[in-house]
């Protein structure tokens, strides 16, 4: 299902979503209170609130790129019940609705690789192999988020999940990159750390417009304030920082910025009024 698709130059940018899952609202909003946070994002009966599985697919003229995968196929009954997932179609199934085969994508842009958002990376085939979903993209990742997966500390085990990403090596359909990057002209990762040491953001221009993909720096519209940060980021502080550095950009250049988690809004823009950061939805264009 094509959730939204704007214009950025010459490019076209599509919003599409792998599904919806449920989390902590509490985890999701670290210190802020529940009478706060569920004013904007209403908890069901067991606290938890609704999280879209979000990607974008960038069309340039000159390839495709695909940001984030979701949570994918590979799913016991027991995560399945425990997260309340529900993919329908899926994030592949979406790509076949814009008249995009798996074949046809170019690269795969991972922000980090905790399970929500690289669980597409892979599928089991009918010989019941786990083999990469695009199998002519090239993946790409930052070299210590990838050493973080395969060693995680304990308080991030649970959030890897290899099966994801080992298979990326065997098929030799991976770049390790080193820090802000270039990936095609047109798109570049930038380090924004602080959910993991090593997550990425993907920052996107054409013709003097720009949209900047905020992956869990800011996983909803609802996070936009500096002080809705998760528990689950390894270093809020580092978050914090990056939030400021990255809106002061957002604000001066007019960026357009796509939410990874957030279950309605996908495309908006950050704004500051009073001294305060927040989320204007995008209109149509």
């Amino acid at each position: 299902m094509i959730i939204d698709k704007i214009s950025l130059g010459q490019f076209k940018i599509y919003g599409l979503r792998d599904g919806y899952f449920y989390l902590d609202g509490g985890a999701m909003f670290g210190v802020v209170p529940k009478t706060l946070w569920e004013k904007k994002s209403p908890a069901d009966q067991h606290n938890r609130i609704k999280l879209g599985l979000n990607s974008i697919l960038i069309k340039t003229g000159k390839g495709l790129i695909l940001v984030e995968t979701g949570i994918g196929t590979e799913l016991d009954k027991k995560f399945v019940d425990y997260y309340s997932v529900d993919r329908k179609p899926g994030l592949v199934g979406a790509l076949k609705e814009l008249g995009v085969e798996v074949e046809d994508i170019d690269f795969v842009i991972n922000t980090h690789l905790h399970f929500d958002h690289c669980g597409g990376n892979t599928y089991k085939n009918a010989e019941g192999e786990i083999v990469p979903t695009f199998p002519k993209a090239q993946y790409i990742i930052q070299e210590g988020e990838w050493e973080n997966a395969l060693h995680p500390s304990y308080r991030e085990r649970q959030s890897y999940l290899t099966h994801n990403f080992l298979p990326l090596e065997k098929y030799r359909c991976f770049q390790l990159i080193n820090g802000d990057t270039e990936i095609t002209e047109g798109v570049e990762v930038l380090l924004a750390p602080g959910h993991t040491s090593h997550h990425q953001c993907v920052k996107v221009h054409s013709e003097g417009k720009r949209l900047f993909f905020l992956g869990d720096l800011v996983p909803t519209s609802a996070h936009v304030g500096l002080s809705y940060i998760m528990s689950y980021d390894l270093y809020p502080l580092e978050t914090l920082e990056n939030r400021e550095r990255f809106y002061e950009k957002a604000i001066e250049e007019d960026w357009i910025v796509a939410f990874n988690h957030d279950p309605e809004h996908f495309f908006g823009k950050i704004r500051k009024i009073k001294n305060k950061y927040t989320f204007e939805p995008l209109s149509e264009q």
